[in-house]
């Protein structure tokens, strides 16, 4: 399952960061703001309606995310 599916208040941890190609900067960027393996996530909350953005928070940090950002994240409920 990937972040952009979670439903608002839902926690889960990051399995992995997928990148769309060899030298994808946003899978990677997303890797040095913290969503690595292990990671505590979850949504906060959606943009307005039609809104493309998602807040979410890793660890203790909270970021606002375009939906085919989120996409990239892959994480998984079990061991929450």
């Amino acid at each position: 399952m990937n972040l952009s599916l979670l439903k608002r208040g839902t926690r889960a941890i990051v399995e992995a960061v997928e990148s769309i190609h060899a030298t994808d900067a946003i899978a990677q960027r997303l890797r040095e703001l913290g969503f690595v393996r292990g990671e505590p996530v979850s949504v906060v909350a959606f943009g307005p309606l039609g809104a493309d953005t998602i807040a979410v928070q890793v660890g203790f940090t909270r970021f606002a995310l375009r939906r085919s950002e989120a996409a990239r994240v892959r994480v998984s409920l079990q061991g929450v």
